[in-house]
């Protein structure tokens, strides 16, 4: 059973509160505006931020999310512990109301994501973790019972065919080529397509043994992504390097990255 520091114990109040901030509005009639970045917005998304600002803020760890205003490098760079947040993962799938959609919140210690949290308000489902606790499934009605939290172990096998996880709503070139090379060292493949942080369920899960994203996307998108992966033995690296992505940085936008389970990284190292 897990013993949760407290600042986890909060991290998950807030997106339960969160959640149920989304799910008023997502049950509504609601507008979208577009802000400066072309990106979509709703009512749900600051309703949420400001749900989860109210229970992470008296912690007394900096924020910077989606929604929040962010404070600029020359201070960002000295802090050695922050929280990384979206609170409404999946904007375009809440408009398009395909249920896909999450709240992510990670935290972030010297620019590597320690601990991730990722919840599913319509499934009403949350996926958290960290090397120092292990990684866990549980629904909402049971987050004061940690006894009764599915623990997840490290993936030993992949799926035959591979199984590729896909984004929704965006799409590359760069992907074709990426399944290719897997089909190159003789796998066949199957693909999930799913919108928002929603895919770290099937990584952690094993229904799904990549992630390759090669659009934009922000740090908080996949942070909390990161951590629990890892703490199941997987990675999420730059498409280039190989190297783990890294968080708090001059500029909050992502490489191109791969994300991908302990068994995946075993079969291509």
């Amino acid at each position: 059973m897990p013993n949760l520091p407290l600042i986890y114990q909060r991290a998950i109040e807030a997106a339960i509160e969160a959640s149920g901030e989304i799910i008023k509005i997502y049950e509504q009639d609601f507008q979208e505006v577009l802000k400066h970045d072309g990106s979509p917005v709703t009512e749900a998304d600051h309703a949420a931020s400001a749900a989860i600002e109210s229970i992470l803020e008296p912690l007394g760890i900096p924020i910077t999310g989606e929604e929040t205003e962010k404070a600029n490098f020359e201070e960002r760079k000295d802090w050695s512990l922050s929280w990384c947040i979206d609170p409404l993962d999946g904007t375009k799938e809440f408009i398009k109301r395909n249920d896909e959609f999450a709240v992510n919140i990670a935290l972030i210690q010297d620019d590597k994501p320690i601990f991730g949290l990722i919840a599913s308000p319509v499934q009403e489902e949350i996926l958290l973790g960290s090397k120092e606790t292990g990684v866990f499934i549980f629904p909402f009605k049971a987050s004061q019972f940690p006894e009764k939290w599915q623990k997840l172990s490290i993936l030993t096998k992949t799926n035959d065919p591979i199984v590729m996880a896909c984004s929704r709503s965006h799409h590359s070139g760069l992907v074709l080529q990426f399944i290719n090379e897997i089909k190159a060292l003789g796998h066949g493949i199957d693909y999930i397509k799913k919108g928002s942080a929603l895919k770290f369920f099937d990584l952690a899960l094993g229904k799904a043994d990549v992630y390759p994203r090669f659009a934009p996307t922000m740090e908080w998108d996949i942070a909390a992504g990161q951590a629990i992966l890892e703490a199941l033995g997987g990675e999420v690296v730059h498409a280039v390097s190989g190297e783990p992505l890294r968080y708090n940085k001059a500029n909050l936008v992502n490489p191109y990255f791969i994300a991908r389970t302990a068994a995946m990284k075993a079969l291509i190292s």
